[in-house]
């Protein structure tokens, strides 16, 4: 049994054996061929030739015999002379090439007769012979000689163009002769190349097209595949082995299919006792596990779309954690979704988060949906306890401040040294806390929407010299450099001034707070497509990269010895004033590299100034 290799080798040993039978027959045919063509140069052009330069030669020196009758001796003596010598150079290339029967004679017939031609020529040539003489020997004797020497040159030259037309002929009957041959050798190669081709294709071709098959058939999951075997090759045994892979991955997919049947019924006995609603979905939005409360509460039964839910918003959170691969929420205020479950009033936070293959190649989505009713109802009722707390301590604070200013203005009687340091210290706290709790006045206000902001279109470079203003006296003490980076064609934007002036008091005053000596605060805007965006940008100490998620939430301090200081709640009611008025929040910052606080504000459009909302 033949193996590939040989098999191979039979294919293209013919071809090549067909090449080098139509490459030797070539030589032969053109070797041929080229014989004939130098026949022809060979023995007969020369010979055409020679009688040619002979004819030439003799009609010259007749025409010098012509010249000596007339009385011009001196020319007819040059021209006789002159191709005398080229008529006996060319007879003698003549008789070297003596090709064809007869031809010797005719050239010795030449020779003799110019031998005679030139003794004739000696009477013509003498000055002193008397003109009547000259003129008898030249037509008696020299013109019959001419008409035979030049009738036997031309005979010799006609027989040598026929031979060469007669050549010519057999030259062009060896060339269609090797054509005919070249076209049946050509066709014969080709019928015994392509006969190899279809042997080869049989023999190699048709097994591997049977192995892609079948591995493509095992692709789709077909492993009850047999891939027949008709050789004992490379490519029966590779088929052998196919089969062999093919029953390994059978028993393969049995265990597998048990272990995974193990592995999903403990999973989902797991999942059943989460107590919150979690769903695994795979690339195409098909449930594959999913807890008993997603099952009861969303309708996320394995093997179902999530496109047939009626809760939209699970596709779009699905389609953004594939697409983003990072975990994403959903876009209503807090993230939270609100559901009546037993005509209960119930608020679910769902989140997509992407499962990542070692490439960060999204493989599913495991959808959590938490229950933060609780939460919600807890933060509702810290904010009416900080806003019922923040107006019961209003009034008597207010009157603690009022009677600690009486006693410093010493209207009552004069006070002691240590007791004026003591009511300072009394005052100055009164005044922090005032603050404070007129802090969480104002962001309970905002957080209920009973502080609606006062909108109007302004310039941003207004708001941010306005906000700017007071700080410049403590950033030069401070030795701080306060720029301002502002573009003087910018849109007006909407907004409330003074809040807006609260922003910009509280974020200038955290970077003063958070930048040493010699560091540098720039303030800039630059307007985007719907909304001008201000920066607040410092070289401080920055912010700790895990801090930053929480920056903006209410009572949030950054941990650590400097931060002992402040409420926590300037950065959340910069956030709130922001958002009221249709604007976001953001801020970037690398330890030890500084921080930038941003917020945009909506471009104005002043044809609807009077009608604008937050």
């Amino acid at each position: 049994m033949l193996g590939i290799r040989q098999k191979l080798s039979l294919g293209f040993g013919g071809l090549m054996l067909i090449i080098a039978v139509i490459g030797t027959q070539s030589i032969i045919q053109l070797s041929r061929l080229g014989g004939a063509i130098d026949v022809i140069l060979r023995e007969n052009y020369r010979s055409v030739i020679a009688c040619q330069e002979m004819k030439e030669s003799l009609e010259r020196i007749d025409s010098g015999c012509l010249f000596t009758l007339i009385g011009d001796s001196e020319e007819g003596q040059s021209l006789i002379t002159a191709n005398e010598a080229a008529f006996l150079e060319a007879l003698s290339a003549e008789e070297k090439n003596i090709t064809l029967p007869g031809e010797g004679e005719k050239a010795a017939l030449i020779r003799t007769l110019f031998t005679d031609y030139q003794k004739a020529l000696s009477p013509l040539l003498e000055a002193q012979a008397a003109l009547p003489l000259r003129r008898d020997t030249y037509f008696e004797t020299l013109l019959p000689l001419f008409g035979k020497i030049k009738n036997t040159a031309d005979d010799i030259l006609q027989t040598n163009q026929q031979n060469m037309s007669e050549a010519n002929d057999r030259a062009r009957r060896t060339a269609a002769q090797s054509k005919r041959a070249m076209y049946v050798l050509l066709l014969t190669g080709a019928l015994i190349a392509a006969g190899f081709i279809i042997f080869t294709g049989r023999w190699i071709l048709r097994p591997i097209r049977r192995l892609i098959r079948s591995a493509d058939e095992i692709r789709r999951g077909n492993l009850d595949l047999v891939v027949r075997r008709d050789s004992r090759d490379e490519i029966g045994q590779l088929s052998e082995s196919f089969n062999d892979m093919a029953l390994a991955l059978r028993d393969f997919r049995r265990s597998d299919q048990a272990r995974i049947g193990r592995i999903r019924q403990a999973t989902q006995r797991a999942f059943d006792n989460l107590p919150e609603a979690v769903a695994v979905v795979d690339p195409a939005g098909i449930v594959e596990l999913a807890t008993e409360s997603a099952r009861n509460l969303f309708g996320l039964l394995p093997d179902t779309s999530l496109a047939r839910s009626s809760f939209s918003w699970m596709t779009d959170l699905h389609r953004e954690a594939m697409k983003n691969g990072r975990a994403g929420k959903t876009k209503n205020a807090g993230g939270d979704v609100q559901m009546f479950v037993g005509g209960d009033e119930r608020y679910y936070r769902p989140e997509a988060v992407p499962i990542l293959d070692r490439d960060k190649t999204p493989l599913g989505v495991i959808l959590t949906i938490r229950d933060v009713t609780q939460l919600r109802q807890q933060d509702e009722l810290k904010k009416s306890v900080i806003s019922t707390v923040s107006h019961q301590l209003k009034t008597p604070l207010s009157s603690v401040r009022m009677a600690l200013h009486l006693l410093l203005e010493e209207r009552i009687g004069p006070l002691t040294e240590k007791q004026v340091e003591i009511l300072v210290a009394a005052r100055d706290d009164s005044d922090r806390l005032s603050a404070i709790l007129t802090n969480l006045l104002d962001l309970s206000r905002m957080e209920a929407g009973k502080a609606a902001p006062d909108l109007k279109a302004i310039s941003p470079s207004a708001l941010i010299l306005d906000g700017i203003e007071p700080f410049r006296r403590a950033s030069q003490g401070r030795g701080i450099q306060l720029t301002v980076s502002v573009s003087p064609d910018l849109p007006d934007v909407w907004a409330d001034p003074i809040r807006i002036h609260h922003v910009f008091e509280n974020l200038i005053s955290n970077a003063l707070s958070h930048t040493r000596a010699g560091g540098r605060i720039i303030l800039s805007a630059e307007a985007g497509d719907t909304a001008v965006r201000f920066s607040i940008e410092d070289t401080g100490r920055g912010i700790p990269a895990v801090f930053l998620p929480r920056i903006f939430e209410p009572f949030f301090r950054i941990p650590g010895p400097d931060q002992e200081t402040g409420t926590g709640l300037g950065l959340a009611i910069v956030k709130e004033i922001v958002e009221a008025q249709g604007g976001t929040v953001g801020v970037e910052s690398r330890e030890g590299k500084g921080a930038t606080f941003t917020f945009s504000l909506r471009k104005a459009d002043h044809s609807t100034e009077d009608r604008v909302k937050p």
